[in-house]
């Protein structure tokens, strides 16, 4: 056997196994943080709204901390308030996300690693919602302002010649129909806080939470 014979013989590189073309290679893309998704159980999970509420701690820029790590994830957030607690230097954090499940978990696991964070949760179906909401609307007809104000529950904040600035609370839907109504006089501005939440009952909002009388910081549940 020449000595060309025999060198045709062994693998290229002097490696046995197969040629790059004849290799396996895994399907889907990568995320932000380099995991890579696979398509057939991205597309099983449809997206849903879930409503995360936060416990911080009153750090400067801790607002801009969270809607920063949001961004930077691409996560669709579509409201966030903030507000104080019972505990002092303690703000809770409440927001609206529209993810796939793997997108929720994915948000409370980023959200509970920033250092403010004490303790975040996601509220159930039945817990208690609300938002306000603020409109200015033209004051061509006071009377029918007014009807439509007390029709939902709304209060009259300012009254001019011109103008009439009213408020309501509720949940979502609630909103949304009083909103429809005021349309027909002609909406100069608005302003629509999101939901604001806490759990029914005895459930803490977050877990580990404290009652406010029980002079008892909550506890973090985060790693560092």
């Amino acid at each position: 056997m020449s000595s060309e014979d025999s060198t045709d013989d062994l693998p290229k590189h002097g490696l046995k196994g197969p040629s790059p073309e004849e290799r396996p290679h895994p399907e889907g893309r990568r995320n932000s943080e380099g995991i890579r998704i696979d398509p057939e159980a991205e597309a099983e999970h449809e997206p849903r709204r879930a409503v995360l509420s936060a416990l911080v701690e009153n750090d400067p820029g801790v607002l801009s901390r969270v809607a920063g790590l949001f961004s930077r994830r691409q996560f669709n957030i579509e409201s966030l308030t903030v507000g104080p607690t019972t505990v002092e230097n303690h703000s809770r954090i409440t927001m609206v996300i529209e993810e796939p499940d793997p997108g929720i978990d994915q948000a409370k696991k980023q959200l509970a690693k920033l250092k403010p964070v004490i303790s975040v949760g996601e509220l159930d179906d039945d817990a208690v919602r609300t938002e306000l909401v603020l409109l200015k609307v033209e004051g061509d007809e006071p009377d029918k302002v007014h009807a439509v104000t007390e029709m939902y529950d709304g209060q009259t904040l300012d009254a001019g010649p011109k103008t009439i600035t009213v408020q309501l609370t509720g949940d979502e839907q609630k909103i949304d129909d009083a909103i429809d109504a005021f349309r027909q006089f002609g909406i100069i501005e608005i302003a629509r806080t999101g939901y604001t939440a806490l759990a029914r009952g005895n459930q803490p909002t977050v877990p580990g939470e404290k009652p406010g009388t029980a002079d008892e910081p909550t506890k973090p549940t985060n790693t560092q």
